[in-house]
Order: C-alpha cells, then structure tokens, then sequence
C-alpha cells in the first residue's frame, strides 16, 4: 500500500522529507518563497500550491529546524 500524499498539514512528515531533499540548506534563514517551491516539488506532495501561508509555512519550517537539531 504506497504511504498516502504529503498535505500542507503534514509538517513533520514534510519537514523529514525535506531534510532528505535539502540536506545543506539552511533551514534557519530560509526564503519561505524557496520552502514553498520545496514543499509543492516534494515527491508525494499533493496538495494546492495556493492552500499555504505563511503560518503553515512557519510551521513546517519550526518542524524541519526541530528535525535536523
């Protein structure tokens, strides 16, 4: 059974994926612009590009600092 698609809701599992994808990013002075692209390029992801915002954003950013810390 394939693992179901990554939503903007998913910021834990967004921001393990994106530590996968963007190891050398800094993921502290992070462009929410690049981490939109990032998050709607994720393989898996399959949600509207237009349904973020900057407080989802923020917390997948939290998330993925969290995660590589």
């Amino acid at each position: 059974m394939p693992p179901r698609p990554l939503t903007w809701s998913d910021a834990r599992e967004i921001a393990i994926a994106l530590e996968d994808a963007h190891p050398e990013a800094d993921n502290v002075n992070l462009r929410f612009t690049d981490l939109h692209r990032w998050v709607s390029e994720l393989e898996g992801f399959a949600d509207d590009p237009k349904k973020s915002n900057e407080k989802i954003l923020e917390s997948i950013q939290m998330a993925w600092i969290d995660e590589r810390g």
